[in-house]
């Protein structure tokens, strides 16, 4: 017999530690190759992990709730010499290098031009999106001659933490890191920024920083501190921590009011076309095993009339517009244990059928744990559908670091005034919806935003049959 190691994977290039959310294996349990024996949590996604070989599980060293470096032992198989001689496959395969030069959900995704993001991935939900894609930032310190290991694996941070430190103007080593051996983590920064350190830490010079500053005296400007109120669980309550995606996904939207400034614009849609359109080709895209849904036809609507407004599509770097290339849309997707925003890179690329197959295999994929964390990354652009639990509209909240996102109502049959040929009205039954956009006014002016809206409109009420 012989024993192999069960290590954390690294899910993404970024990625330098996981938290073993959940053990689906106890000790003593059979496995067999490849079937999932826990589940992992990291800032971009949550997956399940599948055994590297077949045996029998006979060692758990990292209990549930644990955050630990990539490539720390979690646990160890019992199987037999020959199995074990075997060369075994990656626990869980690396995303591969992004190719310089799209997404869909609601989360920053890579391919092509660095794009932003996730879950939530906040989508996102948000999913989350949701999925929160790593974004240029300052470098850290060149590290010296003098430094300990410990003090540069301190220095060591994601993407993400080093963005959120840049737009905050803070010394990243100035910080208590949570991390292994002192490494700075994004809810360390987050933290960080919520303690009364941070009222009189320096401030940063940018847009981003207008909605966490006030004036003071000459000038000189604070943070404002807005206090959590005091809550205590009474006699009957039950308390449940945040998982991880949860406790993402609350950062990320506290972090993007305080960021955007957010605007709502909401159109009223008439989809009977697109319901005509639906009905002429659900069986045929069926026969196909794909579902087709009136999103599949608002993310094609949207993907092609983001082209001709590129500011939708945008960014904001400081005092600065990144117009986005890639035209990468995400899809919050709310789950049992949170919400997470899966990408769909160059959209505009894609047919009505990739669009529709796309939707339905990232969806599938997000609710069985099974993406990776380059498909909730890179998103420019997120569309949120809570109408499909019969909300008339919403405004949501803009995933960060894009500029806008698009709210889907309920979309059913509704009374509408038709004018006839004659000139008289009469009331007809239409399919009707609404669509609302929230937006950032620092790039975004309302007159672009309802222009975008009004050609998605159009292009919704008067969708080709060439397009299906």
């Amino acid at each position: 017999m012989a024993k192999i190691d069960v290590i954390m994977p690294q899910m993404g290039e970024s990625i330098a530690e996981g938290t073993l959310s959940k053990w689906m294996k106890k000790v003593g349990d059979t496995v067999k190759r490849d079937e999932p024996i826990f589940e992992i949590s990291t800032d971009k996604v949550d997956a399940e992990i599948p055994a590297p070989q077949a045996g029998v599980l006979v060692e758990i060293l990292v209990q549930e709730g644990q955050t630990v470096p990539i490539q720390t032992v979690v646990a160890r198989l019992e199987t037999d010499a020959s199995a074990a001689a075997a060369p075994a496959p990656a626990a869980a395969p690396a995303p591969a290098a992004p190719t310089p030069v799209l997404a869909a959900v609601t989360a920053p995704l890579p391919s092509r031009p660095a794009a932003p993001p996730a879950a939530v991935a906040a989508p996102a939900a948000p999913l989350p999106p949701a999925s929160l894609p790593p974004s240029p930032a300052a470098p850290p310190p060149p590290s010296t001659g003098s430094e300990t290991a410990e003090e540069r694996l301190r220095r060591k941070s994601t993407p993400l933490v080093r963005k959120i430190a840049a737009e905050h103007n803070l010394d990243i080593s100035a910080i208590a890191g949570s991390g292994h051996a002192g490494r700075v983590t994004k809810s360390d920064v987050l933290s960080y920024l919520e303690s009364p350190a941070a009222v009189a830490a320096p401030l940063p010079t940018g847009p981003a920083a207008q909605p966490t500053r006030a004036a003071g005296a000459r000038g000189a400007t604070t943070l404002i501190e807005v206090p959590s109120p005091v809550v205590e669980p009474w006699d009957g309550d039950r308390v449940e921590p945040w998982s991880k995606i949860r406790k993402l996904t609350a950062d990320h939207m506290i972090m993007s009011r305080r960021v955007s400034a957010h605007v709502n614009s909401l159109f009223e849609i008439d989809f009977t076309r697109v319901a005509q359109v639906r009905a002429a080709r659900k069986k045929e895209y069926a026969e196909r095993g794909v579902n087709l849904t009136f999103l599949a036809f608002i993310v094609k609507a949207v993907a092609d009339t983001l082209r001709k407004h590129p500011v939708v599509n945008a960014a904001v770097m400081g005092d600065a517009t990144v117009y986005r290339r890639d035209i990468n849309i995400g899809i919050a997707v709310a789950l049992d244990w949170g919400l997470i925003v899966p990408v769909i890179k160059r959209a505009d690329e894609l047919s009505l059928l990739g669009v529709a197959r796309a939707i339905n295999d990232l969806g599938e994929r997000a609710r069985t744990k099974k993406l990776t964390p380059d498909e909730v990354q890179r998103g420019t652009f997120t569309i949120t559908n809570p109408g499909g639990f019969g909300s008339f509209a919403g405004t949501p909240i803009i995933n960060q670091p894009q500029v806008a996102i698009l709210g889907i109502g309920a979309i059913e049959k509704r009374p509408h005034v038709v004018t006839l040929p004659d000139g008289t009205d009469t009331l007809a039954i239409r399919t009707k919806g609404m669509l609302t956009m929230a937006y950032d006014h620092r790039i975004v002016d309302g007159a672009v935003a309802d222009q975008f809206l009004a050609d998605l409109k159009s292009a919704l009420q008067a969708f080709p049959d060439s397009a299906a």
